[in-house]
Parts: C-alpha cells; sequence; structure tokens
C-alpha cells in the first residue's frame, strides 16, 4: 500500500514541477526520496540509502542536500501546487469545521518550539495541527502551531485566509467575539457552543455573529449543523487510522518547519488514499 501512494504522489509531483533550476536536482527528485522517507515513517537519511528503496530508485541526493532543498520556498510552491490539484476549491462547501489536533513529543525533548499546552483532557507538551475542514480530501486551510496557542487566536487566522462563505462549526472553545467578528467580516456564520453554558451573557457588548449563533443554536437548523461537526472528528480519525498515516510525531521531527513539512506530506497522503477510495481510475498508476 505504501508504495502505491508513494507511485501517485510521485507521479503528480513530476507532473506539476515546471521549473527547471541550476541545481544538480530538480525539485520532483527531492521531494520523490522524502515522500519515501514519511510514507515509510522513517528519517530522510534512510530514504538517502539506495539499500532502502525496491527496485531501481530515482537519483538520491545526500543528506544535507536534502536538508538545504527541503526549506527553500520554490519546493514549498510545488507542494501548495499539489494541495491545490488533490484539495480542489474549497468554496464549494457552504459548511466547514473547525478544530485542532495535537501533535504530542517527548517530554524532556529539547526542542524548544515545542510548548506544554491542553490536549485532549490533560495536557502534553508540542505541537497542534490546527485546520478548518469542508467535505474534500483535504483541509480547505491549516497550520501547525505550539501546542499553547490558542485555539480562537488560530482560528482567526485560519478563517482570514479560507475562501468563500458559508457557516463554520466549532465546538465551545471557538466562542469568541472576536473570532465571530472575523469570521462576519469573511462572510462566514460562526456556529459554536456557549463556553459557559447555562451563564446569562453579562452586560458587556457582543457581536451580532455570536448572538446570532447562541440564537440558531436553539433552533432545529443550529443544532443540526452543530451535530454535523463531527464529520472533523472523523476526517482527523481517517488521517490517523491507516499504516502511513499521522502517527504521534517521531523523534526526528523537530522544530517548526521540519513539523510542517512532515503533517503536510502526511495530509497529501491521506488525500491520495481517500481519493483512491472515491475515484480509484483516475489516480491508478500509468
Amino acid at each position: 500500500m505504501e508504495r502505491e501512494l508513494w507511485e501517485q504522489l510521485y507521479l503528480l509531483v513530476v507532473r506539476l514541477d515546471k521549473g527547471w533550476s541550476n541545481a544538480i536536482y530538480r525539485d520532483c527528485e527531492v521531494l520523490a526520496v522524502y515522500l519515501w522517507a514519511v510514507v515509510h515513517d522513517r528519517p530522510t537519511s534512510w530514504a538517502c540509502d539506495h539499500r532502502n528503496w525496491r527496485g531501481p530508485p530515482p537519483r538520491l541526493p545526500s543528506q544535507s542536500t536534502m536538508s538545504r532543498r527541503l526549506r527553500r520556498l520554490r519546493l514549498q510552491d510545488l507542494l501548495s501546487a499539489v494541495e491545490a490539484e488533490l484539495g480542489g476549491d474549497p468554496q464549494r462547501w457552504w459548511v466547514q469545521r473547525i478544530d485542532g489536533k495535537p501533535l504530542p513529543v517527548g517530554t524532556h525533548t529539547k526542542d524548544r518550539s515545542a510548548k506544554l499546552g491542553p490536549a485532549g483532557h490533560g495536557f502534553a507538551k508540542g505541537y497542534k495541527l490546527h485546520a478548518i475542514w469542508g467535505g474534500g480530501p483535504l483541509p480547505s486551510v491549516w497550520q501547525v502551531e505550539p501546542m499553547n496557542a490558542g485555539e480562537a487566536s488560530v482560528a482567526r487566522e485560519l478563517v482570514n485566509r479560507l475562501p468563500g462563505e458559508g457557516y463554520i462549526v466549532g465546538d465551545k472553545q471557538y466562542d469568541s467575539n472576536a473570532l465571530h467578528e472575523v469570521a462576519r467580516r469573511r462572510g462566514f456564520q460562526l456556529i459554536a457552543p456557549q463556553q459557559r453554558e447555562g451563564k446569562a451573557l453579562g452586560h458587556r457588548r457582543h457581536s451580532q455573529s455570536r448572538l446570532r449563533s447562541l440564537e440558531l443554536l436553539r433552533k432545529p437548523f443550529g443544532k443540526a449543523l452543530f451535530h454535523d461537526r463531527d464529520q472533523i472528528e472523523r476526517d482527523y480519525g481517517g488521517l490517523t487510522s491507516f499504516a502511513a498515516g499521522l502517527a504521534p510525531l517521531p523523534s526526528w521531527v523537530r522544530r517548526p518547519h521540519r513539523v510542517r513539512l512532515w503533517v503536510q506530506i502526511k495530509l497529501l497522503i491521506n488525500a491520495i488514499r481517500i481519493l483512491n477510495k472515491n475515484l480509484p481510475p483516475m489516480l491508478a498508476p500509468a
């Protein structure tokens, strides 16, 4: 299964890599090696060894070349093009869900960017994947932040990048006047239950969008929308429940740029898996 996912993602990367540079290796060749490492949950150095390839491997850069090239903007532009190809247009979803996925690391990690923050019913050190997910194989927008970053604060950044209009559904962590206002200005109605259920709102001024959210949640339509929020839990469940999926961060994935790149490739692998399930002829290897 891992090789099939790699082959299909590799063919897509090669097709979308339109640029040549003076470098010895093309961006698609560098990505091919990194994809091989991620799909097998191994470090980049493992993929740079020809003994760890089944069949003739592509040209293999050195570990130092991989480390340098993986941080270049050109390669990130190529990955963004792959995301756009697999995810499609997020504007077609009129209901989207927002939530975070903890990415814990070891308590004694030397990664200074990995912070202690809420994770599930407790606390952990690490990072968190924040995403707004429509009905596609990829999130509409996403980003990785340290574990202690506030859900509502990161959500404001995500909503500002979210195209289209409609409804965004989240849990009570997203019940924030500031977030409601950002969503309203972007053309979205945020649906989130009151943080302190049963408590009066007090005498402070509240966003009209927040008041409408609380009113909708008392009606059948709003209740149905909030019930649909469970879909993002299934999306995260699917992302983590197969052999090449997003497992807990391995020991060699530390520092923000490495964590983000690792998560991005896992999201792309999962998207290929979903599309294979729904549209197998379209992604079959040539």
